[in-house]
């Protein structure tokens, strides 16, 4: 219904690539939690960062799908902290930079993106605010022909080892989340700094909690209107928040396939242990929780490659597909039994790396009350451009 012959071809090169290109290095990357450049550069040469970017600066401006299927195939080589550098600055800071950058942001900083010489990650959350955008208390106050940054951001992605960034401040901060705007931020700009911060997992990623000390912007460096930054933000969170969800079917996907060919392998009592009605008739259940969330993503995906604003479907869609998620990983890693806890199996990594979904990019606790007052107050969210 999705997928076209061009789509699968894509989806089989990629395969190639990934395995060729990124999978030897994922247990070196893993060890120290830094990514190296080459591999952008190669991804850049391949085309996957200007999948769906105009043409105009190096892009393949293709259609929603063939993200998809790189979504797909991401979480498929078990890194999720890999996977969420390359998403994050595809569809989290060059998102920004197509949608209200201007034609000498575009050929500075997203020509450079979609080629992988520059990488860029996107600066919203603060140590003080978690999922509360409105609450945040960096500013940029104009002074002469530049705005003045102060302030931190925590738990970004990219945060670390990125050129430039992609950061909301206020710059007209008693008018609270009317008074928000977003600027691109050269790393090497005097007064940002920044802490690589240890997680869980996604260890292959960098994650930064990064200040602002009197960082000078130049104007020109402002994305779209002064004081529409929330707006920007909020129409963006469609995009990443369907990206997490076609993240999380399709990392429930892999350990289930994975942990499917364990157990018709792995024997006890006489037969192999897919044979017993226990655990098959519960891999069947999270068989039929992946699919109904798969169907789901797709049709939204559909939806927002139509032009669509699916705001309300996104946040349904990451909400309940990392949920699943977490759950189908949990059980497949028992499915393993004590091998599900060794380190040189993947389901110990998939689940840390799976335990994100439910609170990056939108804690579910928020999620639920965003769709709480679309469903109930009757709330309607319009896009901002």
């Amino acid at each position: 219904m999705y997928f076209t012959e061009e789509h699968k071809l894509f989806r089989k090169s990629l395969q190639d690539f990934l395995k060729k290109e990124v999978v030897p290095h994922i247990e070196t990357w893993e060890k120290t939690g830094t990514i190296d450049r080459f591999i952008w550069k190669k991804f850049g040469d391949m085309g996957y960062f200007g999948i769906n970017y105009p043409v105009k600066y190096g892009g393949l401006n293709l259609d929603l799908f063939y993200t998809v299927i790189l979504l797909e195939e991401l979480q498929k080589i078990n890194s999720g902290g890999f996977a969420a550098a390359i998403w994050a600055h595809a569809y989290l800071a060059m998102t920004h930079l197509n949608a209200e950058g201007s034609e000498n942001v575009k050929q500075d900083y997203l020509r450079a993106s979609i080629t992988g010489d520059k990488i860029g990650c996107l600066c919203v959350t603060e140590p003080f605010g978690g999922s509360d955008v409105a609450g945040m208390r960096t500013t940029a106050i104009k002074d002469g022909d530049y705005f003045v940054i102060n302030g931190s951001k925590t738990f970004i992605t990219n945060g670390y080892y990125s050129d430039y960034l992609i950061v909301a401040a206020k710059t007209s901060p008693e008018l609270g989340n009317k008074g928000m705007s977003i600027f691109v931020v050269d790393r090497d700009a005097e007064g940002v700094s920044a802490t690589k911060l240890d997680k869980l997992g996604w260890r292959a990623s960098d994650t930064g909690e990064i200040a602002f000390d009197n960082v000078k912007v130049p104007m020109a460096n402002l994305l779209g209107e002064k004081g529409k930054g929330f707006g920007y933000i909020v129409q963006h969170f469609a995009l990443e928040r369907l990206v997490m969800g076609i993240n999380a079917h399709a990392r429930a996907e892999y350990a289930m396939d994975y942990a499917l060919k364990f157990m018709s392998e792995r024997q006890a009592f006489g037969k192999t242990i897919d044979q017993f009605q226990a655990l098959r008739h519960k891999a069947v259940d999270l068989i039929a929780d992946i699919e109904l969330c798969k169907t789901y993503n797709y049709k939204v995906a559909e939806r927002l490659n139509h032009g669509e604003y699916v705001v309300k479907e996104a946040t349904i869609s990451k909400l309940k597909s990392t949920k699943m998620a977490d759950e189908v990983i949990y059980e497949c890693l028992q499915f393993l039994g004590g091998y599900g806890y060794m380190e040189e199996y993947p389901l110990a990594r998939l689940l840390r790396d799976s335990r994100l979904g439910p609170i990056g990019g939108g804690t579910s606790e928020i999620l639920r009350e965003i769709l709480a007052k679309i469903c109930i107050d009757k709330k309607e969210y319009k896009p901002a451009t």
